[in-house]
């Protein structure tokens, strides 16, 4: 579950632009949902075809089996290994696998109880592949919709997750780029400096402003207005500069107290603040931060 290139790119032209980047997010979870479920029910047909003579479960012997991957192990029995973690405080292959036929059974159990006390409801999903057709009951049917269902759960979950974090470096690269901001003035990682040698906070810092000797840490949040995480993380980090989607009067506030310089994207023109913050910082920049399609395709050939 990985973001491409392409919308990021396409997530950090409508951040200049000033529009909502969501949509970004949502048409790539959609695709990846989409193939996820034709890819699923075509597997559904094979297993079924292949266990079409025996009596019990054919779901749980197919798709909960130890060959596959924990993942798809707790995918298929309708949790993830998020969830799994949070629970058992461990995701290891054999709690997963445990708590994946626990969960199933009392899930079995729990569809059978439904499907008795609704007898007048009926529902059968059929499945064609080419020449090859399969029908699914009421039971095997709401399994199979529960798993849908969680899995694009999931994956909503790991792609806004992963949005924030394969954006924020590149976001402030490409503004640094078009105010002409020297790569010494600036820094995605400090130089000369290890994993080890950093502490939790610090390998969290999205990026640098390097003014002499001063690295002026920069944080970065595609977050909603209003969201009350940004002063903490500023607080937490001795954070710099600030850079958002949206802020609301109060985040604003919080920051100009905290004597945090902040971009808000989302305006007219939001970037543009950027050369304020590089003015404040004494960070030299040669630029007027102005842009066409030709100059971020140029920027970005740079960057990804």
């Amino acid at each position: 579950m990985t973001l491409t290139e392409q919308v990021a790119k396409n997530i950090i032209i409508k951040l200049l632009k000033g529009e909502d980047y969501r949509i970004e997010i949502v048409t790539l979870i959609n695709a990846q949902f989409l193939q996820y479920s034709i890819d699923f029910f075509k597997k559904i047909v094979d297993a079924k075809l292949k266990n079409e003579k025996i009596t019990t479960d054919w779901y749980k012997k197919e798709f909960l089996s130890s060959d596959l991957t924990s993942e798809e192990i707790a995918i298929n029995s309708g949790l993830n290994k998020k969830t799994i973690s949070n629970m058992y405080n461990s995701a290891t292959r054999e709690i997963v696998i445990e708590a994946s036929n626990t969960h199933y059974d009392q899930l079995y159990n729990a569809i059978s109880a439904l499907v008795d006390d609704e007898s007048d409801f009926s529902l059968t999903l059929t499945i064609k592949m080419k020449t090859v057709s399969v029908e699914l009951n009421i039971s095997e049917s709401l399994i199979v919709i529960n798993t849908l269902a969680v899995k694009r759960a999931a994956l909503r979950g790991g792609l806004w997750s992963t949005a924030g974090k394969r954006v924020e470096k590149p976001l402030m690269q490409t503004l640094c780029k078009l105010y002409g901001v020297s790569d010494s003035n600036y820094a995605v990682k400090l130089k000369g400096k290890s994993d080890d040698d950093e502490s939790t906070f610090e390998r969290e810092i999205d990026f640098y402003l390097v003014e002499g000797t001063n690295n002026h840490k920069c944080e970065v949040k595609l977050m909603g207005k209003g969201n009350p995480e940004s002063a903490d993380a500023v607080i937490a980090r001795d954070s710099k500069v600030f850079v958002a989607d949206k802020l609301s009067e109060t985040n604003k506030n919080q920051l100009d107290s905290l004597n945090v310089n902040w971009v808000e994207l989302r305006n007219d023109n939001g970037y543009k603040k950027f050369s304020e913050v590089l003015t404040n910082l004494r960070i030299p920049f040669s630029l007027n931060g102005k842009y066409d399609d030709a100059k971020l395709e140029q920027i970005f050939k740079e960057i990804f």
